[in-house]
Parts: C-alpha cells; sequence; structure tokens
C-alpha cells in the first residue's frame, strides 16, 4: 500500500512540474520573431510591441502585464549572452529546466540518472526514503526528498513541499507556511534605475558642452522607480544612430541632481521625460519638451524639425549676395535640388552660426547656376568677407551624414582661413595706403624714429640707384610685417621704416659711429631711440637678407651697440 501511495505521489508530483515547466512562455513567441531572428529584427519587434502595450497608452486589462512581459522577453534576446544560455537550456542564467547538480552529490535538485546496464531512471536525490531501484533489466524510477532539516527545493524555484500545499491544502511537512506558488518572474518594466547606454550628463557637463554650442541634443530625464527607461533609452538611441553627427544625446539623472533637473525645469513625473536642446527659437539654444508617440518614426521627425535654421532660403533670381550685410563674415550658400534645407546644412549653420552667413537655394535647372560657375550638384559656393566668390566644392557625394559633416566643415575651416587672411591683406593695403617707406627730414624724424618708436629699421643710400633698391625692399618688407601683426590681432606698431640720404644727412651716421660708413653705397641699420643703441647689417642686402635681419632684431639675436649721441637730421 505503501510504496503504492508514493509511487502516485511520485506521478502527481513530476506531471505537475512538467506542467508548470511548459507554461513558461517562449520568448521568441512572445516577440512574434523567429529563433534565427536578427538583433535588429528583435529590436523592431520590440518597439512595436512595447508602443501597443505601453500602460500609458494602453488601459485594457492585462496590457501592464503584457507590457512586462515584453520587457523581459527583449532584456534576455537583446543580450547575446542570456540569448545563448535562453536557447540552450530554456533560461537566460544558463540553468537548464531539470539541474544537473555535482557528480556524486546533487544537492536535493532533479537530474538525469542512468541506472547502469539495462537500467534507466529519473530521480530525486535521496534524503530520508530510498530509491526504489528495479533489477536485472526491469526499468526504475524514483522519487524522494531532503531530510527533515532540508528545504526540500527544486530547481523551479519553489520548495517540493508546495506540491502537497496546493494539491492536498496541507503545509507538507513541518515549519513550511507556503500557502500556494510566489512567482520568480519580476517584471522587467520600471526594473533599470539608470540610462546606461547614454552619456550622463551633468549640471557641469550641460554648461561647458551643450549649453550654446550650436549642436542639438536630445536629453532624457529619469529617476530611478519610473518604469520603461529601457524603452525610452532604445528609441533615444536609434534617433541617435539615424541622424550621427547633426545629433548627440545624453540622460539626466534627476534623483542624484535633484536641483539641477528643477533648475532646467525637466525634473519627471510619472514617466521618464525627453526634451531637446534646440537652437530654432532664438539665436541661444533652449529646451523643448517631446510629448509624441514612443517610436522612432515619430521622435526622429520632431528632432529634425527642431535642428538649427540659420540658413536663409534664397531665390536665385534675386540674389545679390554682396548686397548683404555681414559685417566681416564670409558667406556659403548650398545648391541643391531639395525643396526644403537638407539636414546636412542645418546641422552645419548651427555649429558655424558665428563664423559664417548661411544660404541655401533650390536648383531646378542646372543651367541657371552656371554663371556661378557651377557644373554639378550639390555645391557650395563662398564669398570671402572682400565679396570674391569661391567653389568650395560641386558635385558632391557622402556615404553618411556624420562623414558629411566632418568633411563640409574641413571645406568650411579652410575656407574661413582663407578669408581671414584676405581681411588682413585688404587691412594691409589699406593701412599702407598712405604708409610708404618715406625719407627722414626733420620734420617727420619724432613720427618715424623718435622715442615712442621701439625700433627704426633705416636703409641709407648715397646713391639713386641704392635708394630705389632699398625702398622696394625695405616696401616689401614692412607690408609682410605688418600683415603678420594683422593676423596676431595687434594693432601697435613695434617696427617703423625709413630711406636716409646720406649724402645729405651724414651726420645722422655719425652719431652712430665714428667712420660714419662713408664708404657704404647702401647701408641697413636698425635703432632702439628709446635706448640709444643700434645695429648695422653686414653684407649684401636682399630682401630675403633684410627679412632675416629684422627678424633677428625683434627676436633680441643681435648685439647693439651704444651710439656715440643722439641721432638727428636736419
Amino acid at each position: 500500500m505503501r510504496r503504492r501511495l508514493e509511487l502516485w505521489m511520485t506521478i502527481v508530483g513530476l506531471l505537475f512540474l512538467l506542467t508548470v515547466e511548459s507554461k513558461k512562455p517562449d520568448l521568441y513567441k512572445v516577440l512574434g520573431v523567429d529563433r534565427n531572428a536578427s538583433q535588429r529584427e528583435i529590436q523592431k519587434a520590440f518597439h512595436k510591441l512595447s508602443l501597443q502595450y505601453h500602460p500609458d497608452k494602453n488601459k485594457n486589462k492585462g496590457a501592464q502585464e503584457k507590457f512586462a512581459e515584453i520587457n523581459n522577453a527583449y532584456d534576455i534576446l537583446s543580450d547575446e549572452k542570456k540569448r545563448k544560455n535562453y536557447d540552450l537550456y530554456g533560461d537566460e542564467k544558463g540553468n537548464p529546466g531539470f539541474d544537473a547538480g555535482n557528480p556524486g552529490d546533487h544537492g536535493g535538485y532533479s537530474y538525469f540518472t542512468s541506472g547502469g546496464p539495462g537500467q534507466s531512471g529519473f530521480s530525486f536525490k535521496p534524503g530520508g526514503w530510498k530509491n526504489v531501484g528495479g533489477q536485472g533489466g526491469s526499468k526504475s524510477f524514483s522519487f524522494s526528498f531532503g531530510g527533515p532539516s532540508s528545504s526540500r527545493q527544486s530547481s523551479f524555484g519553489f520548495g517540493v513541499d508546495d506540491i502537497f500545499s496546493k494539491f492536498f491544502g496541507g503545509d507538507g511537512g513541518e515549519g513550511n507556511h507556503f500557502g500556494g506558488f510566489s512567482s520568480s518572474g519580476e517584471s522587467q518594466y520600471g526594473s533599470r534605475g539608470s540610462s546606461k547606454s547614454l552619456l550622463d550628463v551633468n549640471s557641469q557637463l550641460y554648461r561647458k558642452e551643450i549649453v550654446d554650442k550650436g549642436i542639438t541634443w536630445l536629453l532624457l530625464s529619469h529617476v530611478s522607480n519610473l518604469q520603461g527607461i529601457q524603452h525610452y533609452e532604445s528609441v533615444i538611441g536609434e534617433v541617435a544612430s539615424s541622424l550621427h553627427g547633426a545629433l548627440k544625446v545624453g540622460s539626466i539623472n534627476c534623483e542624484s541632481d535633484a536641483s539641477f533637473c528643477k533648475e532646467l525645469g525637466v525634473y519627471p513625473r510619472r514617466a521618464p521625460r525627453v526634451f531637446v536642446y534646440s537652437y530654432t527659437l532664438s539665436e541661444s539654444g533652449s529646451l523643448v519638451e517631446y510629448t509624441g508617440d514612443l517610436d522612432l518614426k515619430s521622435m526622429k521627425s520632431f528632432v529634425i524639425d527642431y535642428l538649427p535654421r540659420f540658413s536663409k532660403r534664397v531665390d536665385l533670381g534675386y540674389l545679390d549676395v554682396n548686397s548683404e550685410n555681414a559685417g566681416n563674415l564670409p558667406k556659403v550658400m548650398l545648391l541643391s535640388t531639395k525643396k526644403d534645407t537638407p539636414v546636412i546644412w542645418r546641422a552645419l549653420s548651427g555649429l558655424y552660426r558665428k563664423r559664417f552667413v548661411f544660404y541655401d537655394a533650390e536648383v531646378h535647372d542646372i543651367s541657371s547656376v552656371k554663371k556661378l560657375g557651377v557644373d554639378a550638384l550639390p555645391a557650395i559656393v563662398g564669398w570671402l568677407s572682400n565679396g570674391e566668390k569661391h567653389i568650395l566644392k560641386s558635385g558632391i557625394s557622402v556615404k553618411d551624414l556624420k562623414s558629411a559633416i566632418q568633411e563640409l566643415s574641413g571645406l568650411l575651416d579652410n575656407f574661413e582661413k582663407k578669408s581671414k587672411k584676405s581681411a588682413a591683406s585688404k587691412k594691409v593695403h589699406t593701412e599702407s595706403g598712405d604708409r610708404q617707406v618715406k625719407l627722414l627730414t626733420g620734420s617727420n624724424f619724432d613720427d618715424i624714429c623718435g622715442e615712442k618708436i621701439p625700433v627704426c629699421i633705416v636703409g641709407a643710400f648715397r646713391s639713386s640707384k641704392a635708394k630705389d633698391k632699398l625702398e622696394k625692399i625695405l616696401q616689401s618688407v614692412s607690408q609682410k610685417s605688418l600683415l603678420r601683426r594683422s593676423m596676431a590681432s595687434t594693432s601697435r606698431d613695434s617696427v617703423s621704416y625709413a630711406l636716409l640720404d646720406a649724402a645729405k644727412q651724414q651726420q645722422f651716421l655719425n652719431t652712430l659711429d665714428k667712420s660714419g660708413f662713408k664708404s657704404s653705397d647702401k647701408l641697413l641699420l636698425a635703432y632702439k631711440p628709446k635706448r640709444g643703441t643700434y645695429a648695422v647689417f653686414q653684407g649684401e642686402v636682399t630682401e630675403e637678407e633684410a627679412e632675416r635681419f629684422i627678424s633677428s632684431v625683434l627676436n633680441g639675436d643681435v648685439q647693439f651697440t651704444k651710439t656715440r649721441q643722439k641721432p638727428s637730421v636736419k
């Protein structure tokens, strides 16, 4: 009788365990994908289903449980290691449905065992009872429990006592007070408190990298106990990937930086919140909240709407770029067949908004832009600050948004350098128009070689031929020097240049040296009025040698000598 009861209990318990195991959901079926589905297919299925069953959108009974099941399936199948374990064992942790245990000591868990030659069986570790073994060629099947002190826990996450409690309404043993089964499947919805896949944004990074930097940001604000963070992260990640180069993304943890979130007005309420740092409303950036559907298409469309719009749409038939007042900024125009300003150009207009004036135009017929020198579209035409036109590039071809922005940024950087050089050169010519190398006289001596002048470069001559040569050399060197000072953004004159008629102003040379340099037809010297010192170039005066001498003077590499008297001219 006892033997029959044991066998009956064994069969009932085994059937129940197998029933529970069989009720575990197939995660692939939960997401509606094949077992060999790619990560992209899994992600798309997850987005579609999570949007359909999101508790904020779906108020039907069971929607929240379904949403939790979808999140759980995605959590496992989107992780390659968990997915592999699930495919092999039916469990993301690598535990098979029936734990193998340790050889010789099965720890109270179920295991498959061979009963030796001619025998087979399924058993639980013997505790207080012994195995029921078959002899000879018979089949043996046994079921047993741990001893009185054993927790009698199976590999399914609940105690063996629970079986008896469920079927018979009793405790099934001393000290066991489980009234039924407690689920071990925790909902993945709301179980994540951090956004590890997004850049963490704090107040310091926000002010240093985001505010007024010209690039659009998509920001997620959250706290740890909010539901659905993973789904928000996933959609934001896809938007960032599709607009890589024109958009950056990050997350603000309002739990650890509550004051910062309240300062920005982004503190989350019942769910995480999404904001775009945009430049469409003003020259300075501002935060605009996204309140649309949580899917790639909707969010991406919203972000594109809020990309910078610093490029002015123009009609080529009425274009007069030079009439536009842009200060000293260069101008660039994109010519394309697009009806609206392309995303690439809008992104660049934000990044370079303080360095260029942007235009764009739709071209219906390529012949209409040939007068600009353009023979292929898309093309970028630029105007230097002096109005000079250049074709930066025509027939532009790019493979993706990020590489396009990098390539075109390089073009703009180089064009900006050319524009600055042109502006500096124009300034030099303007300033040097009335600054020809002058002949030293008594009336202009203080202005050219007075004590307010750090260094005075003087070319002394005794013949008209020597004068012409020195004048040409000093004129060229002085303009190059002025250009360098202009590029260095300094207006203070550190060097002045002058010619001296040595035949008529011999006394000037006599104050420097007793010989008066009377044997030289032409002479180049540097004079420091305030210090009362001078230096003379020794050798044939050429433009190259004159530049080298003056550079050495300014660098302090030339030995200066005290003058005999204070130089002067009549």
